[in-house]
């Protein structure tokens, strides 16, 4: 078995233009004299490697502590590509997947430098897939997120945004993605890992 934490670090994570950076404050420290270590931290919901919920962009959408569990923990497919992806695209990538295995085409993570578009995200919604994934800290274009998250969101998508993929080969593998317990949040991070029976 082996194990891709596909992660990012969360104090030096990437952070979505306008969103506050995460902040680490030591409340006790045994160097300074203390008798333990006692870290707190504040941070965005949606720094570095997290979930948005449909209450992201959706009014009367589900929030962290309603979403099944279901959807974040499975097989997913790892799939490549650079640029914007393209209706025609998201349907290579479904057809793939359902090629490799058909639970795994419910869980789309897409490596590379890659801009979901509307079209794209239309397909991936009338697929009715459970969780859609990508490096970028937004799933849609940077300078006008809404649509794509609106599409998706709405249809119940999950959203797995800002995941290292890049010492992860394109296939098949099961996906834990649970996020916190945040109960009435738009999103959470988590710590998303792959995991594959191949050593």
């Amino acid at each position: 078995m082996k194990i891709y934490d596909i992660s990012q670090e969360v104090f030096s994570c990437e952070v979505f233009t306008g969103d506050p950076a995460p902040e680490k404050q030591m409340l006790c420290s045994m160097e300074k004299g203390d008798e333990y270590n006692l870290t707190a931290f504040s941070m965005c919901a949606h720094n570095g490697t997290h979930i948005d919920a449909p209450f992201h962009f959706i009014k009367d959408g589900k929030t962290v502590d309603e979403l099944c569990l279901d959807a974040l923990v499975g097989m997913a497919y790892v799939t490549g590509h650079q640029g914007i992806v393209s209706g025609d695209d998201a349907a290579e990538m479904l057809g793939k997947a359902k090629e490799k295995d058909p639970e795994a085409a419910k869980r789309i993570l897409i490596k590379g430098s890659a801009e979901v578009s509307s079209e794209a995200a239309k397909v991936f919604a009338d697929a009715e897939v459970l969780l859609l994934g990508n490096e970028s800290q937004t799933v849609g274009p940077e300078d006008a997120p809404m649509e794509v998250h609106v599409i998706l969101l709405g249809a119940g998508v999950i959203l797995l945004e800002g995941v290292r993929l890049e010492d992860v080969s394109e296939g098949v593998y099961l996906l834990n993605a649970a996020p916190l317990n945040l109960s009435g949040a738009d999103g959470s991070p988590c710590r998303a890992v792959l995991i594959t029976a191949e050593e």
